[in-house]
């Protein structure tokens, strides 16, 4: 375990040991387990650890590419069903006609509630419709308590039929980036065709996350599956790190929302 956990970051300590609390549970009572909505890079930590633990791993938004997903650990007797990642999905009704929605209006009306990130996943929004998938032992409590985003009056609706499921619009535009070393400094550089002056600049004035924190640490490096969004010039998606040229160089495969 120790050898795996070396190759993750320091502040990705406490989720590598709720992980390994998860993947201890499974191995000790041979039961499946569902975690909360995980991001691409917990998940990545994730199934990198049950992997050395001999586990299976699944997963699931409900939405397609669903970028936020619960997680099922099991051993392999067991055979998993749609029903076991207990997700619902709401329909938010809102006067579209008069209120342009946003995604973090939805989040922070959902926040408001002391609801843990953890118990929803993706929000979208498409053509002046909104959708959210959530952790089902909220439907309720949601039903009841969920009424407002900003200062627009809201209704709740259950999609039963997965195909009256929005289909996420987001789109990734990919290139190959050859770069010297995966420090932020040199990958936003990069991105944005800058010097590495510059990129140093806009990170140490907080104009960069990382997996949804801000790094203002020019030397702080990337990793497989890292989301960046740089303020002003959109987000990006380390897809894969695709090894090295013959000059030592890194070839990383990098996608763009478009």
């Amino acid at each position: 375990m120790d050898t795996i956990i070396q190759h993750f970051r320091k502040d990705e300590q406490p989720f590598i040991e709720m992980a390994t609390g998860w993947v201890n549970e499974v191995e000790n009572t041979y039961a499946p387990k569902l975690t909360g909505f995980l991001d691409p890079r917990q998940r990545f930590i994730l199934q990198t650890i049950s992997r050395g633990a001999g586990l299976l791993v699944s997963s699931d938004g409900c939405f397609v590419g669903a970028e936020r997903q619960r997680v099922l650990l099991y051993p392999d007797y067991y055979e998993p069903t749609l029903a076991d990642y207990q997700i619902s999905v709401f329909e938010i009704h809102y006067p579209s006609k008069f209120v342009q929605l946003e995604h973090r209006d939805v989040l922070g009306s959902l926040m408001s509630l002391g609801i843990d990130r953890t118990k929803f996943g993706d929000i979208l929004i498409e053509d002046g419709r909104a959708q959210m998938s959530i952790a089902s032992e909220l439907r309720d409590y949601l039903k009841a308590n969920f009424e407002s985003v900003g200062k627009s009056k809201v209704r709740l609706e259950l999609v039963n039929d997965s195909d009256d499921y929005l289909a996420s619009t987001e789109h990734w535009l990919e290139n190959l980036h050859i770069v010297s070393s995966l420090r932020l400094d040199v990958i936003v550089a990069s991105l944005l065709n800058c010097a590495r002056q510059k990129a140093s600049s806009l990170i140490q004035g907080e104009k960069v996350k990382v997996n949804w924190t801000t790094r203002d640490q020019p030397s702080f490096e990337i990793n497989e599956l890292d989301m960046i969004s740089i303020r002003g010039a959109g987000r990006f998606k380390v897809m894969t790190i695709e090894g090295r040229t013959k000059k030592d160089k890194i070839r990383l495969n990098i996608g763009k929302l478009e």
